[in-house]
């Protein structure tokens, strides 16, 4: 369920299992359902309708990888008030009153959709903002919000390659299922490694495996091959692996109520057997190419 709140504190969290038994980290940068009051008053579009960009639920899915030696992170503020799965910047100059500092990316082909750092569409190019906001107001949130949560999670990735040799982030995030002519309808999970950039084969091999296993539809990289997350923190050279998974709405929960389906806790439990699999395969199939080379 969805929270107006004066203020956003804590921002995110980094939930640790008691003893770290694997270098696995999943990351739910798109789940969180604490709106500030103050964006929800200055929005034109209602409450329901700016929860369409959230990933409801996604972090109930993967939550209790903790109990398996596991770490799990989420974002507590939503999507379409500052995403995280972008550069710090990415910033449509459009949206604000006030010049965007010279370092700003306002180019990119996200930006050019309505999708950046600080989205200006929600939905079906549904513009959330009345009017222009404040430049001081984005850097705000971009200063408080989104440097902080990548500072926590650039520190947990380091800390396990050191005490592992290796680091994976599982990136976890949800599709709209889409009309019967899209083709997100016909699959039930894309894997998005960057088109086998962003970590060893094996991690992708296996998941899609497991989850093929269970009697779900998988493909990789399209329409999905992974966002800022997973091609920033994905360097297998060195150690660190970071893999999306993009997971259909209706596979668990009814979309225009925002509420959990019947097939939810099955395909719970689906998710962790799929990332006790993986966590189980970091030592054999994850060395970094430089130590096999030696």
């Amino acid at each position: 369920m969805a929270v107006i709140a004066d203020t956003i504190d804590p921002a995110f969290d980094l939930i640790e299992p008691s003893r770290l038994a694997a270098p696995f980290l999943f990351n739910s940068p798109h789940s969180g359902v604490v709106y500030p009051r103050a964006f929800v008053e200055q929005a034109r579009l209602p409450l329901h309708t700016l929860r369409r960009s959230e990933d409801t639920l996604v972090d109930a899915l993967f939550r209790d990888v903790t109990a398996h030696g596991m770490a799990f992170m989420r974002a507590l503020f939503p999507r379409c008030y500052l995403d995280l799965n972008r550069e710090p910047y990415e910033l449509d100059p459009r949206m604000f009153e006030g010049r965007l500092p010279a370092f700003a990316n306002t180019r990119s082909m996200r930006v050019s959709g309505g999708l950046g750092t600080i989205a200006r569409i929600v939905g079906e190019a549904q513009e959330i903002y009345a009017r222009r906001i404040p430049v001081d107001e984005a850097i705000l949130r971009i200063e408080t919000l989104y440097k902080p949560y990548h500072r926590a999670l650039r520190q947990r990735m380091v800390q396990m390659q050191r005490s592992f040799g290796v680091a994976v982030l599982v990136d976890c995030h949800s599709m709209p299922s889409g009309c019967p002519r899209d083709e997100r309808s016909r699959v039930d999970i894309v894997i998005g490694d960057r088109y086998g950039t962003s970590c060893a084969p094996a991690l992708s091999d296996i998941m899609e495996t497991e989850l093929r296993r269970r009697g779900y539809s998988v493909v990789r990289n399209k329409p999905y091959a992974g966002g800022f997350i997973t091609e920033h923190y994905g360097n297998p050279a060195s150690g660190m692996h970071a893999v999306q998974i993009e997971i259909n709405r209706a596979l668990y929960m009814d979309e225009p109520t925002y509420q959990a389906s019947e097939r939810f806790e099955g395909l719970r439990q689906d998710l962790l057997e799929v990332a006790k699999t993986l966590s189980q395969i970091a030592h054999i199939e994850l060395t970094p190419a430089r130590t096999a080379a030696e």
